[in-house]
């Protein structure tokens, strides 16, 4: 067999088996593995579902509790929420409970929400003045010692201010403890420990909730084997714009060129996002074959606490070559060009074709000497008869 029937069938071969292994069932349409990063810290939480604030940890034993109360001892809230018109005032309690086996002396106070980075709730550190609802809520006193064992129930007032927007107002009510305390080299630190309940107070008046999708961005993982298909990376970032603590999922889908579906992932839940907050979903799904572009939608349905919102989409795109195939199919075609070459270069070198040259003798002609039609004619014979 000639090197060029053996690189003919070579290639056919080759070229054959990638198409199709390109154009096989992606495996990432039958089961995607998604990875959300970070992990969701939780959805929206309901009134009245999640439990009072556990108990703090301490080498000392030093454990106390804080939860919604009435004058009269805890009502089964676990969270601070009310509907107030600008100007109003309110009177709550707290209930501080200590549950230690000696006395503790807190201090009490109100101070702002907001939502971290990876999406959790989160109150401003002690040396940070609230500016919102914390600053709204007062106590008679601000230190309160309780004995062993027993529960204060304290009253606050909640004074929302004329001037305050409407919409949601996220804080809460903090118990805290400072010690002091002894570091291993020797040194003398103030430890601020504090537990707090949930506020979540809404102010009357015109409600905007919305969300947006910031920016998406799309990465791929090009495989050496397009049978086995790469990882997708999509992240995506998320406002809420609104004035109103939203929740929800979000969802991703992978299409090909032409709307060919090559993934689409599960329902993440998001988090809590209270007005402003901004939150980052990364997703990892795997075996999405190269299809040359790769198309990223992103699919937020966001929820406030009693309605759903219209869904917000965003999509991106990012090439996904598959190389494999692609240099199976160069090698091919320079091989085709090759051999096309060579048969035109062969064409060339063989011998022009023409007419058949007579090289015998006719009877009845000259063999040789010039055409007839060169000679001098010859007349008839003269003479006298």
């Amino acid at each position: 067999m000639s090197l060029v029937t053996l690189l003919s069938r070579t290639g056919a071969a080759l070229a054959a088996a990638l198409l199709t292994a390109a154009l096989a069932p992606p495996a990432a349409a039958a089961a995607p593995a998604i990875a959300p990063t970070p992990s969701p810290a939780g959805t929206m939480p309901a009134p009245g579902r999640a439990g009072p604030a556990s108990p703090a940890p301490s080498p000392a034993a030093t454990r106390w509790a804080v939860q919604p109360s009435g004058p009269k001892g805890p009502t089964g809230r676990n969270y601070f929420v009310h509907d107030l018109t600008p100007g109003s005032t309110l009177t709550d309690h707290v209930g501080v409970s200590n549950l230690s086996n000696r006395p503790l002396t807190f201090q009490v106070y109100g101070t702002d929400a907001y939502t971290t980075a990876d999406g959790a709730f989160a109150l401003l550190p002690a040396d940070r003045a609230a500016t919102d609802v914390g600053s709204w809520i007062s106590f008679d006193r601000r230190s309160w010692t309780v004995q062993p064992g027993q529960r204060a129930d304290l009253p606050f007032r909640l004074s929302v201010p004329a001037n305050a927007t409407p919409g949601d107002h996220a804080g809460g009510v903090i118990a805290a403890i400072a010690q002091a305390r002894t570091t291993a080299d020797g040194q003398q630190v103030r430890v601020d420990q504090r537990l707090a309940a949930r506020v979540y107070l809404r102010v009357a008046g015109d409600l905007r909730p919305a969300a947006t999708i910031e920016s998406v961005r799309v990465s791929y993982d090009n495989p050496v084997n397009p049978a086995n298909g790469g990882d997708a990376v999509v992240t995506y970032r998320l406002r809420n714009t609104g004035n109103v603590r939203l929740g929800g999922t979000g969802t991703v889908t992978l299409d090909g060129p032409l709307g060919w579906r090559l993934a689409r992932t599960a329902p993440v839940d998001l988090p809590e996002l209270l007005p402003g907050a901004v939150f980052t979903v990364t997703e990892r799904v795997t075996g999405v074959p190269p299809a040359l572009r790769l198309t990223a939608e992103v699919d937020l349905a966001p929820t406030t606490v009693d309605t759903a919102l219209p869904p917000v989409l965003r999509t991106a795109t990012t090439w996904a070559p598959p190389w494999l195939l692609l240099a199976g199919l160069a090698v091919l075609a320079g091989w085709l060009a090759a051999r096309w070459r060579r048969r035109v270069a062969a064409a060339r070198a063989s011998p022009a074709g023409g007419p058949a040259v007579a090289t015998g003798t006719d009877p009845g002609l000259p063999a040789c000497g010039p055409p007839a039609a060169a000679r001098p004619a010859t007349g008839p014979a003269t003479g006298t008869p």
